[in-house]
């Protein structure tokens, strides 16, 4: 008996597997508000803006301030320490549940099992909030099952023509509009948008990100006016028109029921630290949800838990944390120090 007990302990033990995806995740769980009972999942792993510290600094909100329950799920390096941009990402089997994804991803190529529960989430029309560079979220090559999501994808699937980013975020990557670190950015709402639910109580909106070009297939919510400069204060640059940062879209993929989506090409780490950008992002969230008649001007906003944000650049992050690390409400996002990234 007692060795089909240990033969039982060990076959259940995290070295086969067993409990693996719980290494790459967190789930932050509300108690009250209108969010209870709503799952929300989580996708952080861009390589520069630090997403893999604004997304669950959101997440906390969400689960903190409005009951819902949050899963913050990140690409690990093979020591199980976060690793922004990477793409070993394990247990997206949430999203059959999921009543909304949001997502800060750039040039993904996770593995096959785990495109599939992706797949399966946008042909049943799943809301979809983006941030920044998921216009070009995935990067597949030699994998023809799932090419299809590529940024630049130009294959026999033309319903697909630039991937994901175009196909349901209505754009792909195209170039940068303003110089990051140089140029800071003001948001403007459209006129012709100020009622809409996403921008209810929504006002001067400053980020530090520089802009991209975009022109959405969508509904245009705000644009961007490029600061020659870091501060809010900053003059517009002359040789920049206003261009599309913060749009939606109604998507539906060949084979698949329609979806909504809502993108906007900020949400830098430091971006989120503007009370207005925040509040827009919120408000999308819940309109994401359809739940608009829970949107209000007065909506608590507030960080849950101390949010210290490291400055978004390409090769700096803070290194050897585990999601672990940040579990909890008063868990400091984001814990370590900042290292390079190793060239390959």
């Amino acid at each position: 008996m007692l060795k089909y007990i240990l033969l039982f302990l060990l076959l259940t033990s995290p070295i086969f597997g067993q409990d693996e995806a719980g290494k790459y995740k967190v789930v932050y769980k509300g108690e009250k508000g209108p969010g209870v009972g709503k799952n929300i999942v989580f996708i952080a792993t861009d390589h520069e803006y630090r997403g893999e510290e604004s997304l669950p600094a959101f997440a906390r909100i969400l689960a903190k301030r409005y009951g819902f329950t949050c899963t913050v799920i990140w690409a690990l390096d093979e020591a199980g320490n976060i690793l922004p941009g990477g793409s070993n990402v394990k247990g997206l089997e949430v999203l059959d549940k999921a009543d909304l994804l949001v997502m800060f991803m750039r040039f993904a190529h996770f593995e096959d099992k785990e495109m599939q529960h992706i797949d399966n989430y946008i042909k049943r029309g799943g809301p979809i909030v983006a941030f920044r560079t998921s216009t070009h979220a995935f990067e597949i090559k030699n994998d023809p099952k799932w090419e299809h999501y590529s940024w630049d994808y130009n294959g026999a699937k033309t319903d697909w023509k630039d991937g994901f980013g175009e196909v349901v975020l209505g754009e792909t990557w195209v170039s940068h509009y303003g110089t990051n670190h140089k140029q800071s950015s003001k948001i403007i709402i459209e006129k012709a948008q100020a009622s809409h639910p996403i921008m209810t109580g929504v006002k001067d909106m400053w980020v530090q990100s520089g802009g991209y070009t975009a022109e959405p297939k969508g509904m245009v919510l705000a644009r961007g006016q490029v600061l020659n400069g870091m501060t809010a204060t900053s003059a517009p640059d002359p040789s920049k028109e206003l261009l599309p940062v913060a749009w939606v879209k109604e998507y539906q993929v060949p084979g698949g029921m329609k979806g909504r989506s809502f993108t906007t090409t900020h949400g830098a780490s430091e971006d989120i630290l503007n009370d207005g950008f925040r509040r827009m992002a919120i408000n999308a969230m819940f309109w994401g949800l359809g739940m608009e008649k829970a949107i209000n001007a007065k909506n608590d906003i507030a960080f849950a838990g101390p949010y210290k944000p490291t400055t978004f650049n390409f090769s700096g992050y803070k290194a050897n944390v585990k999601p672990a690390d940040l579990a909890g409400f008063e868990s400091l996002i984001m814990p370590g120090e900042i290292v390079k990234k190793k060239k390959k």
